[in-house]
C-alpha cells in the first residue's frame, strides 16, 4: 500500500483521511502543535494510528507542498471568516440582538 492510498483528493485544496471527513490538515495542526501520535488519536478519536503514523509520514515526504497546502486553507478560512463577520447571516444578526438584549438587561438590573 503506498501512502496516496490513506488519503482522498477531492480536489488541489481538500484532502481528507479515507473513510473520513478528517482532513489531513487536522492531524498536521495538531502534530505542529507537539501533540504525538498518541495524543492525536485522543482527539481525533475516530481515526486509529496507522492513518495517523501514514498522515505525518505523508506530510513529512510532501512537506514542501503540504505546507503551502495548509497556507492555502488558513487563507481560505481567513478569508471566509472576514466575509462572515462583514456580512453576517440573518440567524447571526437575530444572535447578536439577543446578546446585546440580555447584556442590556444585566445593566439595568444593577
Amino acid at each position: 500500500m503506498q501512502l496516496e492510498d490513506y488519503f482522498e483528493f477531492l480536489d488541489r485544496d481538500d484532502i481528507r483521511i479515507k473513510g473520513h471527513r478528517i482532513g489531513i490538515d487536522n492531524v498536521i495542526q495538531y502534530y505542529l502543535q507537539g501533540y504525538s501520535p498518541e495524543e492525536i488519536l485522543e482527539e481525533l478519536p475516530s481515526l486509529d494510528l496507522e492513518k495517523i503514523y501514514a498522515t505525518l509520514a505523508y506530510y513529512l515526504h510532501n512537506r514542501v507542498e503540504i505546507d503551502a497546502y495548509m497556507l492555502r486553507l488558513a487563507n481560505w478560512q481567513e478569508q471566509r471568516y472576514q466575509e462572515s463577520s462583514a456580512n453576517p447571516s440573518p440567524l447571526m444578526q437575530r444572535l447578536r440582538a439577543l446578546k446585546a438584549q440580555r447584556q442590556q438587561e444585566l445593566l439595568n438590573h444593577w
